[in-house]
């Protein structure tokens, strides 16, 4: 059975609450989508970290290599990854107890959102919060 997005109240509540946001594949580079979409959610007023392990900083935030490397309790986990990469990381997000799990636009996978889905996490799939916010404020 193909995943469903929750219903817009649930995206809603997700974006207004100020979480801790772990970024994977956040890019250094200001032109890149992930940078962008990081330095939105600092200025909706959320904390993001980071998470590349070829830099050390980014938007003047630590960088971590990896979601276990994250050294505080992290809500939402914001993948910036191809498809096919997600099911490991989706797997980390399990593990260290993260709440949700959102799949960038493009990004597509049944499989890591039943997992996820199946641990009790929320899963948004194929959806950008920079549109999200447009969308329902």
């Amino acid at each position: 059975m193909p995943h469903e997005n929750p219903p817009d109240n649930v995206i809603r509540d997700i974006l207004r609450q100020p979480m801790t946001i772990a970024v994977v594949g956040c890019s250094p580079d200001p032109a890149r989508d992930s940078h962008r979409i990081a330095r939105l959610l600092i200025d909706k007023g959320h904390r993001v970290i980071p998470v590349n392990p070829q830099v050390s900083e980014i938007l003047g935030q630590a960088c971590y290599a990896s979601l276990a490397d994250i050294p505080e309790r992290v809500d939402l986990v914001d993948i910036f990854r191809r498809s096919d990469q997600v099911e490991p990381i989706v797997d980390d997000a399990i593990a260290i107890g993260a709440r949700v799990i959102w799949m960038q636009l493009g990004v597509i996978n049944e499989a890591a959102a039943a997992r996820a889905t199946a641990a009790g996490l929320t899963v948004v799939m194929d959806r950008c919060p920079a549109i999200e916010y447009r969308r329902l404020f």
